[in-house]
């Protein structure tokens, strides 16, 4: 009578490779074994299945261990798709080095989740101290800030790019942290309000004003400053300002100073009570006052104390403290202004006051400017 065990394993193991140990192969789905030869040497074996010899005849399992390889190579499917967006989300969260808008926030951003849509932006005014506000904000660690200003309701190229554009100039931010954004020209430009009610109804703004004559002046500073860098001529401040001994009305830095104009097509769009005016003069005299109202505003929990703020009395304002950093503005805040005659003055603080008495009626309160 025929032998068909001894048969069967004739016929695989003529279907048999066999390796060395020392050379053995990778393995594969095939599966290799590791079996002893007629001699008692150890070899690897390679079959189309796989073969598990415990007594004869040889029994094949390729059924139960296919299936056991395909899920476990899902898994790991699964498991590197996984590691990929952990590892994207990480690197985009941003570096750890303390950069000019970073503080103790920054460092949530590292377990960062997604870009949002800011909950609150800063709108002005243009040289108010809107960097100063932003930057003391970004002290709280449930805010997180975008680092530039984004002009993206007031410049029309980057209005065409949509909210997915505007979204993605957003910091990331954990779930519950606020972001912030600011850019001064949103205040005065007609189109702004309506454009930010269509993207958040809801969003809060602030608004940082100090007293207008001086922010025009400083207004015409920083113009002066591009200028001269770029060598390129201006006109003296004076002759902006005055035409033929009066007020020039058309002199774009006095209307920025114009807040009543602006604010009513604001309070066209938004309630009063989304609106949060910061003191600006205040702001840079003692800043915590400013920032406590601020969080109150925000509905943040009061997080930013006295200890952050130190007053630099080389640069004449207060710098910022938080984990351990110490952080001042950059060298353009503080530049000494452009000169601006006694006479000028005069007549600019008196051209202002009309202007200065509807606003303080619109915002109820008023401030000590000239």
């Amino acid at each position: 009578m025929p032998n068909h065990s001894n048969q069967a394993r004739t016929e695989m193991v003529s279907q048999t490779k066999s390796f060395p140990v020392e050379e053995l192969p990778p393995p594969f789905l095939g599966g290799p074994l590791l079996t002893l030869n007629k001699h008692n040497a150890p070899v690897w074996e390679l079959h189309e299945c796989v073969l598990i010899t415990s007594a004869p005849p040889l029994q094949p399992v390729c059924g139960t261990m296919l299936w056991t390889v395909l899920l476990a190579l899902l898994l790991l499917l699964l498991l590197q798709t996984q590691l990929s967006v952990c590892l994207r989300e990480l690197r985009a969260g941003g570096s750890p080095v303390y950069s000019p808008s970073s503080s103790s926030s920054s460092s949530s951003s590292y377990n960062a989740t997604q870009q949002r849509l800011p909950g609150a932006i800063i709108i002005g005014v243009r040289k108010g101290g809107t960097r100063a506000l932003l930057e003391m904000l970004n002290l709280h660690p449930d805010v997180e800030v975008a680092k530039a200003e984004v002009h993206y309701f007031n410049v029309e190229e980057h209005y065409r790019r949509g909210l997915a554009w505007y979204r993605a100039q957003m910091p990331f931010s954990l779930p519950g942290q606020l972001t912030v954004e600011k850019t001064p020209g949103y205040f005065a430009t007609p189109q702004v309000p309506t454009r930010v009610w269509d993207m958040n109804p809801a969003a809060r703004l602030l608004l940082i004003v100090r007293d207008p004559a001086e922010r025009l002046v400083s207004d015409y500073t920083q113009v002066l400053h591009n200028r001269l860098t770029r060598h390129k001529p201006y006109q003296p401040l004076e002759e902006l300002l005055l035409h033929k001994g009066h007020i020039n009305p058309g002199y774009k830095a006095l209307q920025r100073s114009l807040y009543h104009q602006h604010l009513a097509r604001w309070l066209e769009v938004f309630p009063r009570k989304q609106i949060h005016v910061v003191d600006g003069d205040a702001l840079i005299r003692d800043p915590f006052p400013e920032l406590r109202k601020a969080e109150r505003f925000l509905d943040l929990p009061p997080k930013i104390n006295p200890d952050n703020f130190y007053y630099n009395s080389t640069k004449g304002f207060y710098c910022l403290l938080s984990a351990g950093h110490d952080k001042c503005l950059d060298e353009s805040k503080g530049r000494p202004h452009a000169p601006l005659s006694t006479q000028a003055l005069k007549k600019l603080c008196r051209y202002f006051r009309k202007p200065n008495k509807l606003f303080f009626e619109m915002v109820g309160r008023s401030f000590s400017w000239c």
